[in-house]
């Protein structure tokens, strides 16, 4: 059994008041499990939080069944059934990333939907299990309304994402290593990652060490540092002044 540490932080809203986090994390025998609520401008929605702790309980289930099961196969009845329990309907309905982390005997397995990434350390180097797709649109200003979000949203000239779309999960981006070659795991929520990609303040190398001598939460507060020196937004625009943050270190050594 790898060491496991995490850290979570609340972000603010929309309307930059404090509220509480929306990611939700859950450790299993074998595997642990981030998910990202998407934050919901249509106040008739449920909260992506909502939806994101039920899909992470239904996964959680799904797995302490059938622990060695396909994760995308796995993901795939989570979302049906979440789906129907709730009778939520595609572009109608809230929405959480995900991020999996599996060990086995022989190997360890990754899976990311939509933007919380799963970075393995090993014999293989830095290995960055992203799924940018969601970024790529922002950048070429796809996303600018509501109702660009909901058009591309699960589908083929936009970006997948756990919500009431099951066939989303085919399309989660993947990785198996062997476990004798991974010394460690990081799962990390778009309020951690941005402190990378975005901001530059550090690399996923020095995340790894800060979290191991430090403790995850030394890298989330490097993160909210960095955004009060920047609060409205000037440096690195960005919709939130703090997203939620979560981060887990899983640690094979």
């Amino acid at each position: 059994m790898p060491e496991i540490a995490i850290a979570e932080r609340a972000g603010v809203g929309a309307d930059g008041h404090p509220r509480p986090t929306e990611d939700h994390v859950v450790v299993l025998d074998n595997a642990v499990l981030l998910l990202d609520g998407a934050t919901s401008a249509d106040p008739a929605q449920p909260p992506g939080g909502w939806y994101a702790e039920r899909l992470a309980r239904r996964l959680a289930t799904d797995l302490r069944d059938a622990p060695e099961a396909d994760l995308a196969d796995v993901l795939t009845g989570a979302i049906a059934a979440v789906t129907a329990e709730y009778a939520l309907q595609p572009q109608r309905s809230p929405s959480s990333t995900v991020a999996a982390v599996r060990w086995l005997g022989d190997r360890v397995d990754a899976l990311v939907l939509a933007d919380s990434p799963v970075v393995g350390f090993g014999g293989f180097g830095v290995d960055v299990v992203s799924d940018d797709r969601l970024t790529r649109l922002r950048r070429r200003g796809l996303l600018q309304t509501g109702a660009d979000v909901r058009r591309r949203r699960n589908a083929h000239d936009g970006f997948w994402v756990a919500e009431a779309v099951p066939g989303a999960a085919a399309h989660s981006v993947r990785r198996s290593w062997r476990r004798a070659d991974v010394d460690a795991v990081l799962l990390a929520s778009d309020g951690v990652s941005i402190g990378v990609d975005q901001y530059e303040l550090f690399g996923w190398p020095e995340v790894l060490a800060a979290a191991r001598a430090d403790g995850p939460d030394a890298v989330l507060a490097a993160v909210r540092t960095a955004e009060k020196q920047d609060p409205d937004g000037e440096r690195w625009p960005r919709p939130k002044r703090h997203d939620d943050q979560a981060l887990v270190l899983v640690d094979f050594e």
